[in-house]
């Protein structure tokens, strides 16, 4: 629970009852029915203490994954296997990029880490380039941290730029913190992710969620892949033994069995998302060309109050570091949503001229 603390992140309906949320960029489509079911069915154990070992969940993620249950370690939203992940391998340097997701810096904080970072340009897109193969070699960092794709920018590594990333790590005995929580919304989902490499790069780490794929925020489940046993192990180590509740258990089973699921919302995403971009682009904001379902733009005039009294609610993105005032990023929902939201803009862009 945050304590008289700033929430950082999007998401936060509760201060904004009925608003429509673009802030939170899970899945457009909402929860598989299955998945709620199975939940709701879990209800009736719950005087019983949760599986600690999650079994029934690990033997699902590892038929998923097609990776043996031992790389296999499950927690209570990505959030917290990213602190555990910190707690256990306690770098004293760590290199990540700006903008990206800002619970590594906050995990590295906790551990007294030293953290550099490798700054996005949005003359380039804000993508990530040979030149970060560059820094690597000349560098040295206990662990590197990427977001893949990255977020808020929504852009995706080339597959080619990142194994030669991920080599270059293991050449060096540098740790590799690959985020991949929004692959599985993104066309190119089989070739870039690096869980093919973990058997040869015991020090490559990979973490996954529930919650944007298959819309799972509200029961906090995420699960990592690593070849390192040890490191898992001790990861376990800084997190309570009943920490994946008896729903979300029974809910991620039920959601890894939705094969039809991610191939809907990929095809959702891949008409919205242009629909969107190109209508941001025509209103003369500057948009991120993004490879999920979210996209990252700016706008010289304000935007989030006045979104607000229309009931619309999107992410201030001028927390992130290496971003300024007037960077937003909104999540692509369900067509008629995505027009609602571009008619307010209309409308306040047209107020402000």
């Amino acid at each position: 629970m945050l304590y008289q603390r700033k929430n950082p992140h999007g998401g936060d309906t509760y201060a904004c009852p009925g608003a429509l949320d673009f802030s939170a960029n899970t899945n457009p489509l909402g929860t598989p029915d299955e998945v709620s079911k199975a939940a709701e069915e879990s209800l009736s154990r719950m005087d019983r203490y949760p599986d600690p070992y999650c079994r029934e969940l690990v033997k699902a993620i590892s038929r998923f994954e097609g990776l043996p249950e031992t790389f296999i370690l499950c927690g209570c939203g990505a959030a917290e296997l990213i602190f555990s992940y910190c707690y256990a391998v306690k770098p004293k340097r760590a290199l990540e990029l700006a903008p990206t997701f800002s619970e590594y810096s906050a995990a590295l904080d906790a551990v007294g880490c030293q953290i550099d970072r490798w700054t996005l340009k949005w003359e380039n897109g804000f993508a990530v380039d040979s030149s970060f193969c560059d820094s690597l070699q000349n560098g040295q960092w206990d662990a590197v941290f990427l977001c893949n794709p990255n977020n808020p920018t929504g852009r995706l590594i080339e597959p080619e730029l990142l194994e030669k990333i991920a080599e270059t790590c293991r050449h060096k005995g540098t740790r590799l913190f690959v985020d991949e929580c929004f692959l599985d919304l993104t066309d190119s989902w089989r070739e870039n992710s690096l869980k093919g490499m973990l058997a040869q790069y015991p020090g490559l780490f990979i973490l996954k969620a529930f919650t944007k794929s298959y819309g799972m925020a509200g029961l906090r489940l995420g699960y990592c892949l690593s070849g390192d046993n040890e490191l898992l192990s001790d990861m376990a180590g800084f997190s309570q033994p009943w920490n994946v509740s008896i729903p979300a258990q029974a809910a991620g089973v039920a959601a890894l069995k939705q094969s039809d699921f991610l191939e809907q919302t990929r095809s959702l995403i891949r008409r919205e998302r242009p629909w969107l971009e190109q209508s941001l682009s025509a209103l003369g904001l500057d948009v991120c060309p993004s490879c999920t379902n979210y996209l990252l733009f700016y706008s010289k005039i304000s935007l989030l109050e006045k979104l607000a009294t229309r009931g619309i609610v999107i992410r201030d993105c001028s927390n992130y570091k290496g971003l300024k005032k007037g960077w937003y990023r909104i999540a692509v929902k369900r067509h008629r949503e995505n027009v609602l939201l571009v008619s307010a803009l209309k409308e306040i862009l047209l107020e402000e001229k």
